[in-house]
Order: structure tokens, then C-alpha cells, then sequence
């Protein structure tokens, strides 16, 4: 990279290309591969994730997860998004803030062939997507905002490898993904061991809540309890 590319001052305003962040590594990609994503929103606060993001590769039980290629794009336009995929390599998530713009489409069928020639795993974007018919094959995870006819410029600004916030997540590059059908989650790379610990605990439990509705045997004194101390009379349960 010449002086004047590394001298981030001299770039137009609005525009920005940051290198990849090394990220998670493999063994952290393969472990979390398959853990709900609920699973880790439980484990991280109920309080972070993307919200209002629809799936359209066709596939309700396709879980991905990966390093995050973090984008930011004026709406409707994308430019930078284009950049990003040919940044991003095998495995990786690119992250789009779209600015939740639902009229112009920043993503279609032929940059979805790049992707999978490039073995993308996943875009997640808050902003519209086009070619529902070609992201319905699978083969790569799609979430988005919306869809529409309608393209988009490609003019910028835009910046990549940025921290951004994406449908209410927040999202740092090279941050670990981890998405499904209730939608995708964001795990900082310094919190994953943590984060971890605190999966396998939930696994149990979550194993453990199961088994005893399905039996018959959970205990409603789990919830009586709060709804006593909040002054709520309990009816005594149903005998017939």
C-alpha cells in the first residue's frame, strides 16, 4: 500500500477501506457452528442482535457462522458493498448497515454468484435485497430488511472494516457471527472463550427445560413465585 493510501486523511470524506481483521480463528468458528443463536443472545444479555430481518435463502434451518466483514454504505447505494466482496474470503459474513432503507436493493443475483465463487458464507443487511428467486437456491445465507425491483447507485461513500451498528447490533470487524432463523448475534473475539462457558451452561439447561415439559414435570413454582411477590392471587391448577 503506497504513503498516500495508508494516510487515511487524504482520503475523500465519507470513504474509507480498512484491511480485514484476523478475527476468530477456525477453532472458535468450527465450535460455535450450530449453536443457536438464542443461545448466546441468552448467554449475552438479551440485549444485542440484529431485529427485524427477514431470511430469504429458503432454508429455515440453516445456522452460519463466521468472522464479520463490517460495511457501511450510504442507502441505496453500493459501491462499498461490492468492494467488501472482493475483499472477503471463504467462511466470512459480511455485515451491511443499509441504513434500513427499504427502497433501493443493494444486493442482486450476479453479486450473489461472486459470492459464492468467493465461498461468502452469509450477508446479513439491514437494507433491501433483489432476485428472491436466485438467493432461494441456498447455497449462502441472506438476511435483510426487505426486497424490491429497485437497484442501487453505486457512487459512495461507504466505508468497510468500521465498526457499525446493523439492524440494532452492534458489530466490530472481525467480531464472530452467529445467525439462524431468529436471526444473528455478534461476539466480540476477546469475549469468545467466556461466552463459551457460559453456552455450555445453557446447553444443559436448555436440555434440561425441555425434557421436563415434554414430560410433564416442570415446576410452575418457577414463575408462581414472581407472580406472588408481585401481588397476583394463584388460582389452584385445573384437576380435571
Amino acid at each position: 500500500m503506497s504513503t498516500a493510501e495508508n494516510d487515511k486523511t487524504s482520503w475523500p470524506m465519507g470513504f474509507l477501506v480498512n484491511e480485514n481483521v484476523s478475527g476468530p480463528g477456525q477453532d472458535w468458528i468450527e465450535k460455535f457452528s450450530g449453536i443457536p443463536a438464542s443461545w448466546v443472545s441468552d448467554c449475552i444479555g438479551r440485549s444485542v442482535g440484529t431485529l427485524g430481518l427477514n431470511t430469504y435463502h429458503n432454508d429455515v434451518g440453516l445456522t452460519v457462522c463466521g468472522r464479520a466483514i463490517t460495511v457501511t454504505v450510504r442507502p441505496g447505494d453500493n459501491l462499498l458493498l461490492q468492494k467488501a466482496i472482493d475483499m472477503a474470503g471463504p467462511g466470512d459474513i459480511i455485515v451491511v448497515d443499509g441504513g434500513a432503507d427499504r427502497t433501493q436493493a443493494l444486493i442482486g443475483g450476479n453479486m450473489r454468484a461472486t459470492a459464492l465463487r468467493r465461498k461468502i458464507t452469509a450477508f446479513i443487511i439491514d437494507g433491501a435485497i433483489r432476485d428472491l428467486v436466485d438467493w432461494a437456491e441456498g447455497g449462502i445465507g441472506i438476511w435483510a430488511r426487505a426486497h424490491t425491483h429497485r437497484g442501487p447507485g453505486k457512487e459512495g461513500p461507504g466505508k468497510i472494516n468500521v465498526p457499525i451498528s446493523c439492524a440494532g447490533m452492534s458489530v466490530m470487524p472481525g467480531d464472530l457471527i452467529v445467525a439462524d432463523a431468529d436471526g444473528a448475534v455478534a461476539i466480540p473475539v476477546e469475549e469468545l472463550s467466556r461466552v463459551w462457558e457460559l453456552v455450555q451452561k445453557q446447553r444443559e439447561k436448555e436440555d434440561k427445560a425441555r425434557k421436563a415439559n415434554i414430560a410433564g414435570t416442570a415446576d410452575p413454582e418457577r414463575y408462581n413465585a414472581t407472580l406472588r411477590a408481585k401481588g397476583c392471587p394463584i388460582p389452584l391448577p385445573d384437576q380435571n
